[in-house]
């Protein structure tokens, strides 16, 4: 698929419902998410920092990096992927080149932020967070620099960990009137919360179901019920699989084998099945997806 068709799959699939998409940190994960019959993914701007380059996700990777990472994850499927852009890499035209760069790479669309750099996780305490109006800039640079008008950019806000509900609300309708596509409320605390904020915005709203966070972890049906299209796991696969090789690793250290860690392991032949690869052919063309 190109990417404007894979931007137009991403709008038609949350126009129709409530979109669930498992968070992947490289593109043998994307893989993995379509395998499993899911019709999009995220790309998490943390599971890169961490599974990448070994980092907290405290804004370290630069745009280059972040394009070419998620790139790679983009192309690898057939399936759309967001990607989590930061804060947009700097000022409006840092979000203007973002959206430029992210496009080019192959992602259907990104959320930006309106942390201060450097930025936090967004479950974490000592955040703060530039004027609205700076946010409103950005968005608008943003979404001018689309070349694609079907990319989904999505303004994120971390206000209600910092300056309330009320707040996150407030600055939620500032940014729809800024032309955001969608909104992401961070951080909220309750399932109220969380039906309140849909009843004040009229826009698509993406939902965060990350683990050991402030909100609680609602089911897929309790937020399309609750009027949300998106819902991203961003660091559940990572969590799993970085559970499982610490477990193995302190094993092998004791044990001096792997032999009884064989039926938990992926297969040679799953893993090619999986990277469309058939080592009889003389060429592997998997890659490249229509």
């Amino acid at each position: 698929m190109s990417v404007m068709t894979k931007a137009a799959r991403l709008r038609e699939l949350i126009a129709k419902d409530c979109l669930a998409m498992p968070g992947v940190p490289n593109a043998a994960m994307a893989r993995q998410v379509e395998q499993a019959g899911f019709e999009a993914l995220y790309i998490s701007g943390a599971g890169l920092a961490n599974m990448t380059a070994g980092l907290p996700d405290i804004g370290l990777l630069t745009l280059t990096e972040v394009a070419r990472l998620a790139g790679w994850a983009a192309n690898a499927v057939g399936i759309p992927a967001i990607v989590d852009a930061d804060t947009g890499f700097g000022g409006a035209g840092n979000a203007a080149r973002t959206v430029r760069e992210l496009e080019s790479a192959g992602i259907a669309g990104c959320h930006i932020e309106d942390q201060e750099f450097p930025k936090r996780c967004g479950h974490l305490a000592g955040k703060s967070l530039i004027p609205r109006e700076d946010m409103a800039e950005k968005l608008k640079s943003a979404i001018a620099a689309k070349r694609d008008k079907n990319f989904l950019v999505i303004a994120r806000t971390d206000a209600r960990a910092v300056d309330g509900f009320d707040e996150a609300v407030e600055r939620a309708q500032e940014y729809v009137a800024a032309g955001a596509d969608a909104i992401f409320p961070e951080a909220l605390t309750t399932r109220e919360e969380f039906r309140d904020f849909a009843a004040e915005i009229d826009v698509p709203l993406l939902a965060n179901m990350t683990e050991f966070g402030k909100s609680p972890l609602l089911s897929l049906d309790d937020l399309r019920e609750l009027g949300y299209r998106m819902v991203i796991y961003p660091q559940s696969a990572l969590r799993v699989a970085l559970k499982a090789s610490q477990e193995f690793f302190a094993h092998l250290k004791v044990r001096g084998s792997q032999a009884d860690w064989i039926d938990q392991m992926q297969t040679r032949q799953e893993l090619y099945e999986l990277l469309d690869y058939d080592p009889n052919a003389e060429e592997w063309v998997g890659y490249y997806r229509e």
